[in-house]
């Protein structure tokens, strides 16, 4: 009896670990949409290539060395594909000490699970470099990030490994339940990197410290994208919970999708409150960075608040990524879709919130551990982004930009039926 109990909990919290891993990968549909609707029309075709081309490269580079470099997983899942060993280890464990409740699930799903998160950390690159990067140069930046540049930080944090021998995090006090900074602020610090080696866009900036909006070409897309990546984020914090088999972890996973939703739903309030009072009108884009913001706020930790503080800590990242959006223009740092603020520096607050909801994390583990994560991310994204321009070049010429990436980068458009004189 007590052997069929725990096969059926294996079996559920592998099924659960599998959906949860699919609710993120679809996540991937919402940045192609949002960021489809953020840029202008003539550079949609080409921002829905780097992101199906990006998760393409994320799962084969984390297949090949990734998840080995992160979790000493080994090529292709060698040994722990079908999760045998894993079943009959955890039955010998359970006749010895008696059965718990515990769970166990696949290394293959665990590794399903892994790789849409490396994904994820990509995509935020995507918007954050749009309308002037080179098609493939992104995608060889693509092999670099997920094949070491995340898997190292990932085994830093996640891995449980030393950094570089010398410190522990977890030993700090560092905790980062779903990932604002191991995904988050990684993806925001390598996209940071990556706007200060490209530049802005042509006419973003005047030459007297001027800002000039550069509108979406589709804002439906973007309110879909949001919903999409919202309903995704469920499996991002939820699926972290790792465990449904029994009462208190499926209780668990409930309080988590519970807080998930409400810091969303927060911080789309602040922004939008936000926005209104700063500039007169109900502004859409800052909204859905608002709900983006909440949802990275709570990441870090949606596990101990309760849903009122978790939804201040949402509400408070809405607030921020307004503020920092005008803050990042004014530096001149062209974002097109507010990537940087709503993953780095909403990143950045939701590792500091932790503590305050959970004992085990202190703010100077998080603050360390936010330091390791963005230097590591930052300088080694740097470095790659530099070798890229010398190599191949990493921006489009000036005609094509002015042209649009689309017929440039791959030679068709997205609404040709639109296009003048056609």
């Amino acid at each position: 009896m007590e052997n069929q109990i725990f096969q059926l909990q294996y079996a559920m919290d592998t099924f659960y670990f599998l959906v949860c891993g699919a609710l993120v990968m679809w996540m991937a549909a919402g940045f192609s949409m949002l960021e489809a609707g953020m840029v202008r029309a003539k550079n949609t075709t080409e921002i829905l290539t780097k992101n199906i081309a990006l998760f393409a490269i994320a799962s084969i580079m984390y297949l090949i060395c990734g998840y080995q470099i992160m979790y000493g997983g080994g090529w292709f899942l060698s040994g722990i594909a079908g999760g045998e060993s894993l079943v009959a280890d955890a039955l010998a464990a359970s006749a010895e000490e008696g059965f718990e409740g515990g769970a166990v699930y696949s290394g293959a799903s665990d590794f399903f699970f892994q790789v849409v998160f490396v994904a994820t950390a990509m995509s935020i690159v995507s918007g954050a470099v749009a309308e002037r990067m080179k098609l493939w140069a992104f995608l060889a930046f693509a092999v670099v990030m997920t094949a070491v540049i995340y898997p190292m930080e990932g085994s830093w944090t996640w891995g449980g490994n030393d950094v570089f021998g010398m410190y522990n995090l977890g030993d700090l006090g560092f905790v980062d339940f779903a990932g604002s900074g191991i995904v988050h602020m990684a993806g925001a610090a390598a996209a940071l990197a990556g706007v200060l080696v490209l530049g802005a866009r042509k006419g973003k900036y005047g030459p007297n410290g001027e800002v000039y909006a550069i509108p979406g070409g589709n804002m439906p897309l973007v309110a879909l994208g949001t919903f999409i990546l919202w309903m995704g984020w469920f499996g991002f914090n939820g699926g972290s919970v790792l465990k449904l088999g029994d009462i208190a972890n499926a209780n668990a996973v409930a309080m988590v999708f519970l807080n998930t939703n409400a810091a969303a739903a927060a911080g789309v309030i602040t922004a939008l409150i936000t926005a209104r009072v700063m500039f007169g009108k109900a502004d859409l884009t800052m909204a859905c960075n608002g709900a983006l913001a909440g949802l990275v706020a709570i990441t870090a930790g949606p596990d101990t608040p309760t849903p009122l503080m978790a939804s201040i800590i949402g509400g408070v990242g809405g607030l921020i990524v307004v503020f920092s959006i005008i803050t990042l223009d004014k530096l001149r740092l062209d974002d097109p879709v507010g990537a940087i603020s709503v993953h780095g520096v909403v990143g950045i607050w939701g590792l500091l919130a932790v503590p305050l909801t959970n004992a085990d994390a202190s703010f100077l583990g998080q603050i360390a551990g936010a330091l390791t994560i963005f230097v590591w991310v930052f300088v080694t994204s740097l470095i790659v982004w530099f070798a890229l321009k010398a190599i191949m070049g990493i921006r489009v010429s000036e005609e094509d930009e002015y042209n649009g990436v689309d017929i440039a980068e791959c030679g068709l458009e997205a609404y040709p039926e639109f296009t003048k004189g056609k």
